[in-house]
């Protein structure tokens, strides 16, 4: 198997050779997931490459760290646009969920 497990891509981290994001398997690791059960989570990967994945993530902890909170803050940016262009969407959400949540009383 390649040693190269991960590769910088559409401005993002990968597993190499994958559609899975770098993200995914730090958020799970960082959640206290074992390498073990992220595996089991996406059984297209070996567990050779999630610990690949894991330890590529220890290595560049600064930069990967850095790269996740730019993520959260963009998202972040991107929802609040969202709820001032449709304001009656995110109330009717809102409505709703609270709804749901008085009918499972």
């Amino acid at each position: 198997m390649n040693n190269q497990y991960i590769e910088q891509r559409e401005g993002g981290y990968w597993i190499a050779g994958t559609r899975i994001s770098l993200d995914s398997i730090v958020y799970a690791f960082l959640d206290g997931q074992t390498a073990e059960s992220i595996a089991q989570a996406f059984p297209s990967l070996a567990l050779e490459q999630v610990y690949g994945a894991i330890a590529y993530y220890l290595a560049n902890r600064e930069e990967i760290d850095a790269y996740l909170e730019k993520g959260r803050d963009d998202f972040e940016a991107l929802r609040q646009q969202a709820h001032k262009t449709d304001p009656m969407f995110y109330q009717k959400l809102a409505d709703a969920r609270r709804q749901m949540q008085a009918a499972q009383r």
